[in-house]
């Protein structure tokens, strides 16, 4: 059992591509993962899944480590919360591109760190200990700054509630982490067991998202595909390039370097896919972003840590 897991963990690339043709060839398959059940957003719900996977992974000697490292953590959380947004409204302003996908894309800019770059990073030979850090922190404030920073980009140009975002991360993010976060809190061994498997778990997770989302928007992407995907793989290696320049400057070593450039290039792109439904729900190309940044960045991210990994000492 094992095994397969560990599978799914390694070529979880390959298998979110597979999911991106199935959902593409019977796009209605996957309907059922931007619907309700009894009143609940089974969206948000398998996001939740994932944060509380995280949460599991998590010890408060973590945040802990927030102090240790406080140059670098405040480099990696400003560079996050101001390089990714800033991007992101440039992109869209040059590309020009239409109301929903200038949401979907600001929101790619706007939310915290992925885990996968957690993943990246120890695969990439970088700092495990900052970019786990990094992740936690830049998720923990998230509910503040995610609201904030996405009324400031295009408040003006669509009206949305900031309050009702914040409680939408609350209640898809941090509660599943804090409970996740006690859990191996008060069960520190049976977490432990867990982790063979939570890293495959979140995978099928992230894949059955991004499934759902591109079905559902199977048109939309086939008429708009080849632009957005542009700006979408711009975007990914923009961070990338501006976190090695960052880091560079910041005086860092070369794992640290190498680790605010995943940090800062990985997104939450499945909360940032949940927001724009439950929040803009009248623009339905607005989760498209996220949907392709997601797959994007794990293809993407896999053959860069293999590079880093080889090549960069």
């Amino acid at each position: 059992m094992k095994q397969i897991f560990k599978f799914i963990e390694k070529y979880f690339f390959i298998i979110i591509l597979l999911a991106v043709v199935v959902s593409l060839i019977y796009p209605n398959a996957f309907n059922w993962v931007l619907s309700e059940y009894n009143g609940i957003n089974i969206l948000n719900l398998l996001l939740s899944i994932v944060l509380f996977t995280m949460g599991t992974t998590l010890k408060v000697e973590d945040f802990v480590n927030v102090f240790k490292n406080p140059k670098e953590i405040a480099v990696g959380i400003s560079a996050q919360y101001i390089i990714m947004p800033l991007i992101a409204l440039t992109l869209a302003n040059v590309f020009s591109l239409n109301t929903a996908l200038t949401v979907g894309l600001i929101l790619v800019g706007t939310v915290p760190g992925g885990t996968a770059s957690d993943v990246i990073t120890f695969l990439a030979k970088g700092n495990v200990a900052l970019s786990v850090s990094l992740t936690a922190v830049s998720t923990v404030i998230s509910p503040i700054l995610t609201p904030l920073i996405t009324l400031l980009l295009i408040g003006n140009q669509i009206n949305f509630n900031p309050i009702d975002m914040f409680i939408s991360i609350i209640e898809i993010v941090i509660i599943p982490i804090v409970l996740g976060l006690i859990l191996n809190y008060r069960f520190p061994e049976f977490c432990e067991k867990l982790k063979y498997y939570l890293p495959a778990i979140s995978s099928i997770v992230i894949c059955l998202i991004v499934a759902g989302v591109i079905g559902v928007n199977k048109q939309a992407i086939l008429t708009s595909s080849a632009i957005i995907m542009l700006v979408i793989i711009i975007q990914y290696f923009l961070a990338m390039l501006l976190g090695f320049v960052v880091g560079y400057l910041a005086g860092m070593d070369r794992k640290q370097i190498i680790t605010i450039a995943i940090e800062l290039a990985f997104q939450n792109s499945g909360l940032s896919t949940g927001l724009a439904k439950t929040h803009f729900p009248s623009l339905s190309q607005a989760t498209v972003p996220g949907a392709l940044y997601s797959v994007w960045q794990n293809f993407a991210g896999s053959i860069l840590a293999y590079v880093f990994r080889r090549y960069v000492h």
